[in-house]
């Protein structure tokens, strides 16, 4: 299948960005409307840090294991996850550009190295639910992170 891409643009410079999206735990913040019950082990950030959680659908469960497997800092990390009992490899790139007024695009793309039979036949219709999820995602992603610059005000 193609992969997916979504992104977004926020103020924040990409080192402070790069820094959130480096620690796996925070993640679920902004993707817990498709992740759920997630469970972390290994580092807490960078390389090597490792989490399962339960893909949010109708049927039966869904669970993913995901790992950490790139960071280049500021500006990428990466993440491969397994899931659909086995049959679902796929790799999860978050791209940090620095912006002319300082701020950073994020873009994040998600791309299959192997997919059910079932997700295949259906690619259009995968791609599209998977791309709407990441879009919210990546949304919320700019609101946690406007909201902490709040916080620390």
């Amino acid at each position: 299948m193609k992969p997916v891409t979504a992104s977004v643009e926020v103020p924040q410079p990409r080192e402070e960005v790069f820094d959130f999206l480096d620690v796996l735990a925070n993640h679920e913040q902004f993707t817990d409307h498709f992740l759920v019950d997630w469970n972390l082990s290994g580092p807490s950030a960078g390389v090597g840090a490792h989490a399962r959680m339960k893909v949010k659908s109708p049927g039966p469960d869904d669970w993913l294991d995901m790992k950490v497997v790139a960071a280049e800092r500021p500006r990428m990390t990466a993440e491969e996850s397994y899931g659909a009992k086995g049959k679902r490899h796929t790799r999860g790139t978050y791209m940090l550009d620095e912006l002319p007024d300082g701020g950073t695009r994020i873009t994040f793309e998600l791309a299959w190295f192997e997919a059910p039979l079932s997700e295949r036949l259906m690619a259009p219709i995968t791609r599209s639910v998977i791309g709407r999820a990441n879009a919210k995602a990546l949304r919320r992603l700019a609101e946690t992170l406007a909201n902490r610059k709040e916080e620390t005000r």
